[in-house]
């Protein structure tokens, strides 16, 4: 009996509604059915037996007649085809039983499967419909843990939020403590940076007077060392102006000396072209190296006449060496680079 509760709590189906148990019963109703089917479509009377006609025939008995042979041949005739249209009838007799016979196994068969089909569906169905209540019954159950949990949730922000309101107290508390102690501590610290700044300033100022006094001094003495340089400094600056100026005369003499003698080199080298005039002047700026070999030349100021120009360079540039003075510094003032007019009156 218990194992028998447990099947049909676990199924929700009576051992006797199985699928099992139907199909059988409707197996055992189809062969029931064709055996009666069978006992329906028998014939209740046997048919009638068939006619045989025979005769006698003996050694005397003379030879029948050909009028009486065709006389039974038509009989015969008509017996086969009796006999043929039995012999027909119930092989339709036969075929529409198993005709019959088939359909009834068939619609026995179509209704076993269609009952087994419903016993299924109803058994799906109990099974959704269980499956259902068991979802609500765990949906319940989470929605109530979940509630529980929101419960306990919210206990302990609200736990938390007291302890962190007290923590807070306890910090400000606290911060308030250390600011007064602080605050104590500046005070003490401001009086005693006061006293210090007020011995600093003291003693900066008897050392600032004290400087003061010294930086008179020192500038005093200064004054006078300044004096005493300003005189010698004068004193070399004429004396270096007075050389300068013998120096730069001197050059200035070398200068024009030399530049002399590059232009009368120049005018012996140039050869003015017949369509030069008087009017016409190129200037060119040449460049030398301290050798005194010529390390460029330049049209500053055309002419007008490109033949008188390109005399004017063929002139500088036919000079393999000029000549230049020996000391450097007046070479790099006045023949490092110089410029020189070409004019066919004068040549400066």
């Amino acid at each position: 009996m218990i194992g028998h509760e447990r099947e049909v709590t676990s199924t929700g189906v009576p051992p006797w509604k199985s699928p099992v148990a139907l199909s059988l019963a409707l197996h055992l109703s189809i062969v029931v059915i064709a055996l009666a089917g069978w006992t329906w479509t028998s014939p209740d009377e046997e048919p009638p037996p068939r006619s045989i006609s025979a005769r006698l025939i003996t050694q005397q008995q003379p030879e029948p007649s050909p009028v009486e042979s065709l006389q039974d041949e038509p009989d015969r005739e008509q017996e086969r085809r009796e006999e043929e249209q039995k012999r027909k009838a119930e092989q339709e007799r036969k075929a529409e039983q198993k005709r019959k016979q088939e359909e009834a196994r068939k619609l026995a068969e179509q209704k076993a499967r269609e009952e087994e089909k419903r016993q299924a569906q109803e058994q799906e169905r109990k099974r959704q419909l269980a499956e259902k209540r068991k979802q609500e019954e765990a949906a319940k159950a989470k929605e109530a843990a979940r509630q529980k949990a929101e419960a306990e949730a919210k206990e302990r922000e609200r736990q938390k939020a007291v302890e962190e309101k007290q923590r807070k107290a306890e910090a400000e508390r606290k911060r308030k403590e250390e600011q007064k102690r602080k605050e104590e501590q500046r005070k003490r610290e401001e009086a005693e940076r006061k006293k210090r700044e007020e011995e600093a300033r003291k003693e900066a100022e008897r050392k600032r007077q004290e400087a003061e006094r010294r930086l008179k001094e020192q500038q005093l003495e200064a004054l006078a060392d300044e004096a005493s340089k300003a005189r010698e400094a004068e004193a070399r600056r004429k004396a270096q102006a007075a050389a300068a100026k013998a120096r730069e005369a001197q050059m200035l003499t070398e200068s024009e000396k030399y530049q002399a003698l590059i232009r009368e080199r120049l005018s012996q080298a140039w050869y003015p072209p017949s369509s030069a005039t008087e009017e016409m002047t190129a200037r060119l700026q040449i460049t030398l190296l301290p050798t005194g070999e010529l390390a460029g030349v330049r049209l500053v100021s055309s002419s007008g006449n490109t033949a008188f120009d390109n005399s004017a360079l063929s002139a500088v540039r036919s000079l393999s060496r000029y000549p230049i003075p020996d000391k450097r510094d007046t070479f790099e003032r006045y023949f490092r680079q110089f410029t020189i007019e070409f004019n066919p009156r004068r040549l400066r």
